[in-house]
């Protein structure tokens, strides 16, 4: 997919047929603990528009229902249907890829072992007469060497390695640097020689095939909105979908000269977004212009 620069000249044929938007949270919606303030205005713009929105995040520190409390404290109210994470996209690779495995251990937060355990998994302890089937990492904030070094020494005994997401650092607006899923697993990549078997989350494209299946949608009609380019745009752009980049999180504006692939729209954040949006699509609401034949607003 071509980059087009936001500009007076936006070309409608990206904008005008979208009708969901796939939402990042760190550094597209929010900075750590911060909402951004374009956030609640954009949100309700969707909805006069009758655009339907999914948030995504590959943030498997929480749980679902830990991100639809968080999210409801700042006034955002949805349903299950309208959060996906990557610990959920690892539950369905369990199940679909990993049929016989079921014993894991665990490197998460107690919300993602408790997903994990409430989609029916047994989590090993660290000792060594427990033996997994397989080893999962995901944003462990509460790491500790000891598990660390014991992940390393299922992985070196040849245990499937699943990898929950691939991001390096997760934003925050506090004067330090988090390390994620990604740095954590090249850790244990040069302590045993192997990387993760599975990555899940984004940029896997199945993070948006359910979404555009739930809703009967086009890959034209989904935009995918966040802030990395090695995992949303490049996702985006693997489903088919249009990829729209915000300067808000990680990724900086001459970092995107070059990249592969290109992301398809780059705005400041979703309040140029919106507005971009709003002007192509004010040609197809109700008596401003046809409506997109065979298509129903998710």
């Amino acid at each position: 997919m071509n980059r087009d620069i936001i500009s007076d000249g936006l070309p409608s044929s990206l904008l005008g047929p979208i009708r969901h938007v796939a939402l990042d949270m760190d550094g597209t919606i929010y900075n750590g603990g911060t909402l951004f303030p374009f956030t609640l205005p954009f949100l309700a713009l969707l909805d006069q528009l009758s655009i339907g929105f999914t948030f995504l995040t590959n943030n498997s520190s929480r749980s679902s229902a830990d991100y639809i409390a968080k999210l409801g404290a700042w006034g955002i109210r949805i349903g299950p249907q309208q959060i996906y994470t990557s610990t959920q996209a690892t539950i369905g690779f369990l199940r679909t890829s990993l049929t016989g495995v079921n014993r894991l251990f665990v490197l998460g937060t107690p919300s993602m072992q408790e997903e994990l355990c409430g989609a029916g998994f047994e989590l090993t302890s660290d000792s060594a007469t427990e033996e997994p089937e397989a080893v999962i990492v995901g944003f462990d904030t509460d790491l500790s060497y000891p598990r660390l070094c014991k992940a390393a020494y299922w992985i070196s005994k040849g245990k499937p390695f699943i990898a929950t997401h691939p991001d390096r650092i997760c934003p925050t607006d506090q004067p330090t640097v988090l390390v994620d899923c990604g740095a954590v697993c090249a850790a244990l990549e040069s302590a045993t020689g192997r990387r993760p078997d599975k990555v899940l989350g984004k940029p896997d494209p199945c993070m948006l095939d359910g979404i555009l299946q739930r809703h009967g949608l086009r890959p034209n009609q989904l935009a995918m909105v966040g802030d990395r380019l090695y995992t949303d745009v490049a996702m985006a752009h693997r489903a088919g979908a249009l990829g729209v980049l915000v300067l808000t999180g990680e990724a900086k504006a001459h970092e995107v000269a070059g990249f592969q692939p290109a992301p398809g729209l780059v705005v400041e954040s979703l309040k140029e977004f919106g507005e971009q949006l709003s002007i192509t699509q004010s040609a197809t609401l109700p008596g401003n212009g046809p409506p997109d034949p065979g298509t129903e607003r998710s």
